[in-house]
Parts: C-alpha cells; structure tokens; sequence
C-alpha cells in the first residue's frame, strides 16, 4: 500500500526529479506540495520565483499547495515555528513521509531529520548521493525544461540567468560549479516536463542584483 505523503516543492529542477522519481517509484501517495513563501514580495523564499507560477506549477502536477508564510527576513526562530505548524498539519492530515529533492548536504539531510522526528515524520530523499552530472542529464533526457531563476555571483555571471538548462547550459559551466547547483551556485524554475499536465506559461523579467555584506 502507497504511503500517504507529502512534498518539499521549491519548483526547481531537483524538487522536479525528485518528484518525478518518488511518482515512478510507486511507493507514496503524494497529496501535497509544501512551499515557503516571502509574504511580503508573494515570491518563494529560497529564490524569488513569483507565487503565481508556483501555483501554476501546482495546479498542472494536480496537487494542492499548501503554503508556509514567512516575513521579510525570518529569523530562525520564525521559520522553525511557522514549519512546525505546516508539519503538525500535514502529520494530522494523515502524511507521514516528508519528501525532499537533496542530493548530497549531509548537514542539511541531518538537520531535516532532527527536526521532523519528534513529530513521527519520515523524511525520504528519492536523489541522494547519485551523482549530480548524471542526474542533470537525466533531467533533461525525461524531458524537463527549465530556466536559471538566480545565481551565486561567486559561481556564475549575470548571463547565465534566465537560460535554459540544456547541454550547452552542462558545458558551458566552469568547473568549480556543480552540475545541479548543489553548493548554491544558481537556483532553478521548471516549466515543462513529465510531471505537468501543460507547460507553465512565464515572462521573464528583469534582472536584479542583490549583494550581501558581512561585517565581524
């Protein structure tokens, strides 16, 4: 029997594969998508994509979005107590497996589980460990599109925003970046691919950038 479960959508391309995988697998019964949001800017908080595409994307994979609203700048404790709630939620609504798209962050895969055993959560990570050059091909051999929605000026310049990722996006990367942007190096939004009903229509807009200053 599928297991009741629900998803950790961040609407870039790993949340897409692993998604997709956790579908094929045929061991969950996903019934909801789990997204954090800057309520002030209606954006998803991990990169800036707009709340109506994430809906969009919602609404075409046939699942319903259940959000997790954040401020302008949460502090941890803000983010900890608004995702317990969320959890606390799904966990009653009879969703025991969490879902998640991480592929090689030990402190973060540790974190997760931490956090989500004392409620009775299982966390699964359908991508972990396999190899991000191979899972990027494979992303886009199932028929994913998708397009650089930020990048880590650190890692990439403001050329590679808004690309597709396809081979020439693979071979055009330097080669302190990982193929997924597993260390943060950009961020992604999928729009098309075997877990849509239709493409995801989207303008792309300007380009901002924004710099971060550490002081100590």
């Amino acid at each position: 029997m599928k297991s009741p479960s629900f998803f950790n959508w961040s609407g870039g391309k790993d949340a897409a594969l692993a998604l997709y995988k956790a579908m094929l697998s045929e061991k969950y019964d996903i019934r909801y998508l789990l997204t954090s949001f800057n309520s002030v800017h209606n954006r998803v908080s991990m990169h800036g994509v707009r709340r109506s595409l994430t809906e969009a994307q919602a609404a075409s994979i046939g699942l319903p979005l259940t959000a997790v609203e954040l401020s302008e700048d949460p502090s941890m404790e803000e983010y900890e107590s608004k995702m317990r709630e969320a959890l606390t939620g799904l966990r009653d609504g009879g969703c025991y497996p969490a879902i998640y798209g991480d592929i090689f962050l030990e402190d973060l895969r540790a974190y997760r589980e931490e956090k989500l055993r004392p409620g009775g959560l299982e966390c699964v990570f359908p991508l972990w460990q396999t190899d991000t050059a191979v899972l990027i091909k494979e992303f886009i051999h199932a028929g994913f599109k998708a397009v650089i929605a930020c990048v880590n000026a650190a890692f990439l310049d403001r050329s590679f925003c808004g690309r597709l990722i396809d081979e020439s996006f693979i071979n055009d990367l330097p080669d302190n970046v990982d193929p997924c942007g597993e260390n943060g190096e950009f961020h992604s939004f999928v729009f098309d691919g075997p877990i849509f009903k239709e493409p995801i229509k989207f303008k792309q807009g300007r380009i901002i950038y924004k710099q971060s200053l550490l002081s100590g």
